[in-house]
Formats: structure tokens, C-alpha cells, sequence
């Protein structure tokens, strides 16, 4: 097994988030016209717990959507040599022409993933705006993509492997890095 460092429990990941979506707030001075979409699976997830946030904040919903990048992964032919890939689908509740668009993830690496979100966005509509917020960015990118919202700072040598658990989806909410 390889050693396990945990770099975010329950309570700073909901601290990250909340200031996330404070600063999500004031960078766009409201919500107005603003629409969170989270890649899937684990930006979906952090793109709802960001949505009760704002709600909280500001008195309104603002509009979550998710998207499916599978079919836009620069790595397909890669990846799925001996398989199809499993194409889950996009769901986003408004049009994204002329929107604020926040692509939601939970970890910026390569910046390939990015990438992908935002070309299978352009193929939904013309946004007027594009965001990124990430809970970690552990650096080591291959494309010029920078968060515009990040959680935390964690940076990593390329073996380590940084490992986002979410009660949605792991039974508990940590990040930690493998060795």
C-alpha cells in the first residue's frame, strides 16, 4: 500500500468551498446570468455544494448543469484501445449562450480535462464567459489553463497521485496524496 498524507479533511473542504463561492460572487457582482457546471463526476458534486452556498449568500439559486467530457478527451484512442467509451451525457438546465459559464472540477493536472470541458461547452452554445474553479490545483500543466477559483494550492511531484473522496460518491469527504 502506499503511504496516504491527508492535505484536506471534512471541515477544509467546506471551508474551501465557501470561499469559493464568495469569491465566485464578488468576481461576478452577483449570480446574475452565472451557471455552474460541473465536469463529471466528482465536479458535478462539488458544483452542487457550491450552488447551496451561493444560494445561501445571495437568496437565489443559481442554475447547475453537468457535463460529459468523455467523447472530447484528447486521450480516447489511448484509453479505450480494447473497449467503447461510456458516454454518460451532458445535462444543463439553460442555455449557455451569453452566459457566465464556472467549469467546475475537483482536481487541475494537465489542464487536458479543462480543455475538453470547455470544447464540449462551445459545442452547447457560445458562453459569454468561461470560469474555472477547482477544489486542488497540484500543478504540472501541459496547456496554458489557470484557475480562476482553486480550494487549495497543493503542489506534487508527477508520481504522487492526489486523491479527492467525496461523501457523494466515497462515503467521506478528504483529499490526500499517494506516494
Amino acid at each position: 500500500m502506499q503511504p496516504k498524507t491527508t492535505v484536506l479533511d471534512e471541515k477544509a473542504i467546506q471551508r474551501a468551498l465557501t470561499r469559493i463561492a464568495h469569491e465566485i460572487i464578488e468576481r461576478n457582482k452577483g449570480i446574475e446570468n452565472c451557471v455552474l457546471v460541473g465536469i463529471k463526476t466528482r465536479g458535478i458534486y462539488i458544483a452542487d455544494r457550491l450552488a447551496k452556498r451561493i444560494e445561501k449568500i445571495e437568496g437565489q439559486e443559481i442554475p447547475v448543469g453537468e457535463i460529459d467530457i468523455t467523447l472530447y478527451r484528447d486521450d480516447l484512442s489511448i484509453k479505450t484501445k480494447t473497449a467503447e467509451p461510456e458516454v454518460r451525457g451532458s445535462q444543463i438546465p439553460v442555455d449557455i449562450t451569453n452566459k457566465k459559464v464556472i467549469l467546475v472540477d475537483d482536481v487541475l493536472y494537465t489542464g487536458r480535462t479543462v480543455r475538453a470541458g470547455m470544447d464540449a461547452l462551445v459545442d452547447l452554445g457560445r458562453p459569454s464567459l468561461i470560469q474555472l474553479a477547482v477544489l486542488v490545483d497540484r500543478g504540472h500543466r501541459e496547456l496554458p489553463i489557470r484557475a480562476d477559483f482553486i480550494g487549495k494550492n497543493i503542489p506534487t511531484s508527477s508520481e504522487e497521485r492526489v486523491v479527492v473522496e467525496l461523501i457523494e460518491s466515497d462515503e467521506n469527504d478528504q483529499v490526500s496524496i499517494l506516494k
